[in-house]
């Protein structure tokens, strides 16, 4: 019931009281943005860029992404980097990462927007894992740890011991399921047993405890969130039945309004000692599902991608 009640509020948000103009110069602060070539992740990019951040756009489609970046550039006067990335390939993670870092030395803010929702329960990654399981958390979990050394080395780097900033985009669908089916994962009879939604539930809840235990095990060079980004009217959408979007998109939000609470955790130095929370719409401390904080969940989840992605 608190689940249900959490959604239903955070469904009908208050009006925001911190906008995009709020976000400090972001001169010499270097980030990068997932899945950010279309909807909130591509508003997302283009503020960091409008406050002056390098902005790395990670996607999977070369084309797709250059066109978002020619038409940021038209709009900001400042052009983002294409980062090619396909979270459902673990090689190709690895390569990004690998790319990145041969440019880079830091990496002030990672924002784990991408996602999938409810594709058909036949679409698995390269690697025979759950699509959204394997894109959602897996993708980005693998991304980050990657990702470490530049993310560490901005508080090495910093006189002040500033911290880099994680944000990892869950949604209100954590509130769904209390558990992380492990057998589940793997594609399999086990998995085929569950609906894409379920299937979706579970990944989101993934993304908390991914955000928590990172908080836990480097919390003290990295401040790691989990957000809402609340109901918006995006790409997202695209695998859910005509009627059921029918029903729902009198509900939903602009994607500029979904950029609003990653931008907060990502920049504000109001969320400078949020490490571990969880934002819900727009820009709000909230509350994620409990299970979400259990830290045994969070231990055996982190070991658990360790060992699978270790096999590829």
């Amino acid at each position: 019931m608190g689940g249900l009640l959490s959604v239903v509020q955070q469904s009908f948000p208050p009006h925001p009281t911190w906008a995009v103009d709020d976000i400090p110069d972001l001169t010499g602060k270097v980030a990068i943005v997932t899945g950010s070539n279309v909807g909130v992740g591509k508003q997302t990019v283009k503020e960091l860029l409008k406050h002056n951040a390098k902005v790395y756009l990670a996607a999977r489609n070369a084309t797709k992404a250059n066109t978002a970046i020619a038409e940021l550039k038209d709009e900001t006067g400042k052009e983002a980097i294409f980062l090619q990335l396909d979270l459902a390939d673990i090689h190709a993670v690895r390569k990004s990462a690998e790319e990145f870092l041969s440019k880079e030395r830091q990496l002030h803010i990672l924002i784990n927007n991408a996602g999938v929702m409810i594709p058909p329960v036949e679409e698995i990654t390269v690697q025979k894992y759950d699509m959204q399981f394997g894109t959602n958390v897996m993708g980005h979990w693998l991304f980050t740890k990657l990702l470490l050394p530049a993310l560490l080395a901005v508080t090495d780097a910093s006189p002040t011991r500033e911290k880099a900033r994680v944000v990892t985009v869950s949604s209100s669908a954590n509130y769904f399921t209390n558990e992380i089916d492990f057998e589940a994962i793997t594609d399999g009879p086990k998995r085929r047993k569950y609906d894409s939604w379920n299937l979706y539930y579970k990944s989101k809840l993934g993304d908390v405890v991914v955000a928590r235990e990172l908080a836990r095990r480097h919390g003290d060079k990295i401040v790691s969130t989990s957000v809402n980004p609340g109901n918006l009217d995006t790409d997202l959408q695209r695998h859910m039945p005509r009627w059921q979007y029918a029903i729902v998109r009198h509900l939903l939000y602009p994607a500029s309004y979904g950029a609003l609470t990653q931008l907060y955790c990502a920049t504000s130095p109001a969320a400078e000692d949020a490490n571990g929370k969880f934002f819900i719409p727009w820009a709000r401390l909230g509350k994620a599902n409990p299970a979400g904080e259990d830290a045994k969940l969070g231990e055996k989840l982190w070991r658990w991608l360790e060992e699978e992605t270790e096999k590829h």
